[in-house]
């Protein structure tokens, strides 16, 4: 169920930024925008991407993200069932909004200690060298 929104923004100097963030906040709906914007998805096409978010969670993020008009769901009358997810207009004018964090996110993220960068986080990890046991002399020195 979607939840209840501020319906009267206006009254803040910042009314067009809270509102934006109001419409597409949530951890989710930024990366779900995001994968959408290569394209029509499958529900379990989101959650591979997205592994760590759960069934119920995605569910209500794509249910309101359609319900604000960011988001079409086309549903197939087949065995079995097939939903698709795609873009509406009003979801594809977000893509330099959603492009600008990307950019941003891989300029700073990974100097502010939140992301390692996406090469170094495929690269094998070199092995740090063995620790040489103590010896007897070594911890009489110590």
């Amino acid at each position: 169920m979607p939840r209840t929104r501020h319906k009267n923004l206006g009254q803040w100097p910042g009314c067009p930024v809270e509102g934006v963030l109001d419409l597409i906040d949530g951890k989710w709906k930024g990366v779900i925008l995001y994968h959408l914007l290569n394209g029509t998805l499958r529900f379990n096409e989101i959650r591979k991407k997205l592994p760590t978010v759960t069934q119920r969670m995605l569910t209500n993020q794509l249910r309101e993200l359609e319900a604000d008009g960011f988001v079409v769901r086309t549903v197939f009358a087949q065995v079995p069932p097939r939903v698709d997810y795609s873009l509406s207009e009003l979801g594809r004018s977000l893509d330099p909004v959603i492009g600008a964090l990307k950019a941003w996110g891989d300029a700073h993220l990974d100097k502010m200690g939140y992301c390692a960068p996406v090469a170094a986080a495929k690269a094998p990890a070199a092995k740090a060298p063995a620790a040489k046991p103590a010896t007897a002399k070594s911890r009489v020195a110590a």
